[in-house]
């Protein structure tokens, strides 16, 4: 029982997120400073944003730089404003001046925010106490926050990748479950696939989430409990990839369920498979050692079906791909070995950013000028209330802005609303005149539940922290309550301005972006398939490029899923590409199945190989000239499936089939992609001929710090 309440993920971290900002209060009460330690504990936000609590083999050096960058912006802040120097002014040069963090890494990137958020609080604090004071604070504050986290993720040792891998082990399960539960559906791919496209999506997620956080601890991997999570990494990355294949032929699963009981036999291997990886997950976070495990009941009968019916290929590949997933249970051993680190991308050192991040071209620079041009937004509508020091707006600003537009979205109604909630219900309490003490307990529980929830519910989380915020104010002035209407306008009119620069300060819309991201992925398909058919491929590259091509994948499917939120999207070109990302899913499940062919030598002869390939490619290149020009395509061009007919005279083998699906996906893709095109709108991004250079979106699996 103690295990499962302090390994909880959730129990976890609320409990660290809780101590390390209740520490220090109860440390300045117990001293007789209580303001002191209301305001360390303040300092805990900043360096949340900033990611300073990750796991990482740079640890310190990260949360010294942190710590400079937080003192390093409470100074210029309080010096320009002795020179009165404007508010807009400032925050608009700081935020380009710290953009090019984002250049350097996406971990980097974070400084950013935090960053800002530092110089924003520090803006309520300068007047009210000497120069060196908030920095001292920073200083302070940091080296708190770095130690207890370091002592905490000792104590706990590797339990943020424990979280991770059990969150990938339940999703590889979610996916099996549903992907063989109702076999007869999926005759309808356009119904049956969107909802195995989120499960496959979030696999990947968690996939690459793992990469990363095995390279950041990578100095530990002398250790045997790393040694042991990165083994359980890889299995994960077998099942992954048996589980994610497709035959794709819906007419022959028919036949084969008519004909037998095959899809109860089927279904009986998915749920023990999908039982055993729960357990396994369970395992994973509890740090307990799984036991032993076989399914050779469900694995004979499948057996049988596929000896009984020799012609109909679904017996086959269901009967390899399952015994190949109850070996890997079984012996919670990889079946092969791979170099995880070799094709890490290094991080990209201070200059060469830099010069990057002075491209007019850049993500980084575009969003650095959005949040700063807010800001300015802000400063100007706080001298326009007559607010001398408008920092709840600037703060509201920073906490809602995310990435894209519809996260921006979700987070303001969330922000808005639990704030809101929150602020009427501090107005009602303070008339009670709660002691002090009192107060203190019930900030204590507001901040322990409100972490607790805030991964699934930010906005009754929000509500929590509102509460403690007014009454933060309250215990440092007595006067909380005179600042709730205050506090609310603030709130509605920072979470107006972020919707507003989303929407209308350089976009980033991602149905714009849909062509690009759609390129970039028939090029990973284009290298993964130039490995598989090579003449002897190796199982380390063939593993990481499979992973790329479904990275990309994912990329595009993002692209897909937000551009769908995007105010003013064409319903006609969005649909089309729903159906070519249909198709491109199709045709990675194939290539995750030719993956585990190569490395098991189930090779083509070289000749045969070489025709395939180029077939390929020129389909291939074909659908990217289709997406990137809109002349009318070649009416007496070959029709790459009837040439590949042409080749073979007699049976094909399990590679070439699979061969032969990927081709007529890219078919369709090319016949969609002509359609989707010339569908698009007529404006702004979409009137690029040319498609531009490497999509930032689609980036190595692993980020290098």
């Amino acid at each position: 029982m103690w295990r499962r309440l302090i390994y909880h993920p959730e129990v976890n971290y609320a409990l660290r997120q809780t101590l390390v900002l209740c520490l220090p209060v109860a440390v300045g009460l117990a001293l007789g400073n209580l303001r002191l330690g209301l305001l360390l504990s303040l300092v805990p936000a900043c360096c949340n944003m900033a990611g300073l609590d990750t796991p990482h083999k740079r640890f310190f050096k990260r949360l010294i730089v942190g710590g400079c960058l937080f003192a390093s912006c409470s100074l210029i802040v309080q010096l320009l404003m002795r020179e009165n120097v404007p508010l807009p002014a400032i925050f608009f040069g700081m935020a380009l001046l710290l953009g090019v963090t984002a250049e350097i890494s996406s971990l980097h990137a974070r400084l950013f925010p935090a960053s800002m958020v530092a110089a924003i609080f520090t803006l309520s604090l300068a007047g009210n106490m000497p120069v060196w004071q908030p920095m001292l604070l920073y200083a302070l504050g940091t080296t708190w926050y770095g130690l207890f986290n370091r002592f905490w993720l000792w104590l706990w040792r590797e339990q943020p990748l424990r979280e991770t891998l059990s969150l990938l082990y339940r999703e590889l399960a979610n996916y099996c479950e549903a992907k063989y539960s109702l076999l007869t559906q999926h005759t309808c791919p356009e119904k049956a696939l969107p909802p195995l496209l989120t499960r496959q999506q979030k696999v990947v997620d968690l996939i690459s989430q793992c990469y990363q956080q095995l390279h950041m601890l990578s100095t530990g991997s002398q250790q045997s409990d790393y040694k042991r999570l990165l083994r359980i990494f890889q299995v994960g990355l077998d099942l992954q990839e048996h589980i994610s294949v497709s035959l794709h032929q819906p007419e022959e699963v028919q036949k084969l369920i008519e004909k037998s009981h095959a899809e109860a036999v089927i279904r009986w291997n998915a749920q023990i498979v999908a039982s055993r990886l729960r357990v396994l997950a369970d395992d994973i976070l509890y740090h307990r050692y799984p036991r032993r495990f076989s399914m050779e009941k469900p694995l004979s009968a499948l057996a049988k079906i596929a000896r009984q019916h020799p012609d109909n290929p679904v017996g086959q590949f269901c009967h390899y791909h399952f015994s190949r997933i109850a070996r890997v249970l079984r012996t919670q051993r990889p079946l092969y070995a791979r170099n995880l680190m070799a094709d890490r991308e290094r991080r990209l050192p201070l200059f060469p950013a830099l010069k990057n991040y002075l491209s007019l071209k850049s993500t980084a620079l575009r969003s650095a000028a959005r949040t700063g041009v807010m800001l300015a937004i802000g400063s100007l509508l706080g001298s326009a209330l007559h607010l001398p020091k408008p920092w709840w707006i600037l703060m509201t600003i920073m906490f809602v802005t995310q990435n894209g537009y519809g996260a921006t979205r979700v987070r303001i109604f969330h922000r808005a609303g639990g704030t809101m909630a929150g602020l009427l219900v501090a107005a009602v309490t303070l008339h009670f005149h709660v002691p002090e003490g009192y107060m203190l307990l019930g900030m204590l529980l507001i901040t322990l539940i409100g972490y607790l929830i805030i991964r699934k519910q930010y906005g009754l989380a929000t509500v929590g922290f509102t509460l403690t915020a007014v009454y933060t104010l309250q215990l440092l002035s007595l006067n909380g309550d005179r600042f709730i209407m205050t506090r609310l306008v603030d709130t509605l009119i920072g979470c107006l301005i972020a919707f507003g620069g989303m929407v209308w300060l350089w976009p980033q819309w991602q149905s714009g972006l849909l062509r690009q991201n759609a390129h970039d992925t028939l090029e990973e398909d284009q290298q993964a398939i130039r490995l598989i058919l090579s003449v002897n491929p190796q199982p380390g590259p063939l593993a990481y490029e499979r992973m790329r091509v479904n990275q990309a994948h994912n990329a595009l499917y993002n692209s897909l899923n937000q551009a769908m939120q995007e105010p003013g999207f064409n319903t006609r070109y969005l649909t089309d590409m729903k159906l070519w990302v249909t198709h491109s899913q199709f045709i990675v499940e194939h290539i995750n199945a030719m993956t585990t062919l190569a490395r098991e030598h189930t090779l083509l002869e070289p000749a045969l190989a070489q025709r395939y390939l180029e077939s390929c490619e020129i389909a291939i290149q074909r659908c990217q000239q289709r997406l990137e020009y809109d002349e009318p395509g070649e009416t007496d061009s070959a029709n790459i499936l009837e040439s590949m007919d042409m080749l073979n005279s007699g049976p094909l083998s399990t590679l070439e089939q699979h061969l032969q699906r990927v081709l007529g996906h890219l078919n369709a893709m090319h016949t969609i992609s002509s359609i989707a095109w010339r569908q698009r709108p007529h404006h702004g991004i979409w009137l690029k001929r040319r498609l531009g250079g490497e999509n930032p979106s689609v980036r190595s699996l692993s980020q290098a710090d």
